[in-house]
């Protein structure tokens, strides 16, 4: 599966950032891509470092969006993935949604809420898990990479790629947020043995990488930091190694024997 990740600077104009996003799915579409990723809220721009709050977001004008960006996905054959809010029954969420080229269309709630978040959302319930061909897909949203529990149930779905998408930016320099949330990423891909994808808004300065880590910990692919651009890659199911299979017996003696937790209840 080719797979794509394109970071950009989200904005507040939901025109402007989806003019971006339709350029990249035609690139993407060149550069026979099967799979798009976009940022957290990158159709919408986030609450309040964009706009006030999420009441004021136009969701007629973004059902409007949805339906160009479906046809997109159907005429030039292509799965996206996009960051957006949406509404049901007066409640508000920070919502991946995903567009495949049959006209499927699935969502992935965050869950892990705090801050403005807090503020502008409420919990979701969905399991973010998509497919795409033979690949298993999972996604999780920003706050949630400091959580291994959110990742573990997706461990249980035997995804084959787990994809963060993040919203994640500072008004100054802070290279060593940068540092930490990649390590973060990095250790979510080696202690579930998956590949792990990370897509990231660029401006200010941007304090979440868009990277790409294969099962072991080692960078596949990683953009450049505060440059808007497209990560491609070619992945491959391969057998897991001699390590691979270590961490994932461990893994699933610790996950039999561990109590369960619901992970939609309130905090």
């Amino acid at each position: 599966m080719r797979i794509g990740a394109y970071q950009f600077s989200v904005t507040g104009d939901v025109n402007s950032n989806f003019s971006k996003i339709k350029y990249a799915v035609n690139e993407a579409k060149e550069k026979q891509i099967d799979l798009l990723v976009f940022p957290e809220c990158a159709l919408t721009g986030y609450p309040p470092r964009d706009f006030k709050s999420s009441a004021e977001v136009n969701f007629a004008k973004l059902d409007i969006i949805y339906n160009e960006l479906q046809q997109s996905c159907n005429l030039l054959d292509i799965n996206v993935i996009v960051g957006t809010i949406t509404q049901e029954n007066d409640r508000y969420y920070n919502t991946a949604l995903f567009f495949s080229p049959f006209g499927e269309r699935q969502s992935y709630k965050k869950r892990a809420l705090w801050g403005w978040d807090k503020d502008n959302f409420e919990i979701g319930n969905d399991e973010g898990v998509f497919q795409v061909g033979d690949w298993k897909i999972g996604i999780r949203i920003c706050f949630e990479i400091r959580f291994p529990e959110y990742f573990r149930e997706l461990y249980k779905e035997q995804t084959n790629i787990n994809i963060v998408m993040f919203y994640d930016v500072s008004d100054k320099e802070d290279v060593f947020r940068y540092e930490m949330i990649k390590s973060h990423i990095v250790t979510r891909a080696v202690e579930n043995v998956t590949y792990t994808l990370s897509v990231n808004t660029i401006s200010p300065y941007q304090t979440a990488p868009t990277i790409l880590f294969d099962r072991s910990g080692h960078v596949l692919s990683e953009a450049v930091r505060n440059e808007e651009g497209l990560l491609i890659y070619d992945l491959e199911k391969k057998e897991i190694d001699f390590g691979e299979t270590g961490r994932k017996e461990v893994t699933d003696w610790l996950l039999s024997n561990a109590p369960s937790h619901n992970l939609t209840d309130e905090m």
